[in-house]
């Protein structure tokens, strides 16, 4: 049990080393930017079909009184 106790910690630590050499490369920023940029325009995609549809809606003529 204490070997695969003390196996588990190394790996662990080897992980964590490797994970720290890594340099940070700075995409992450850029992918959010992105994102939020497509969900924006997709919210405003969105509400002007609404608009439309709804603008449509009422200018349809149903003989009422």
């Amino acid at each position: 049990m204490t070997d695969d106790l003390h196996l588990a910690w190394v790996l662990l630590r080897a992980e964590a080393a490797a994970l720290r050499a890594q340099p940070d490369r700075g995409e992450i920023t850029t992918t959010v930017i992105v994102t939020a940029l497509l969900a924006i325009a997709a919210i405003a995609i969105v509400a002007i079909i609404v608009a439309k549809l709804t603008a449509k809606a009422r200018s349809i003529d149903l003989g009422g009184s």
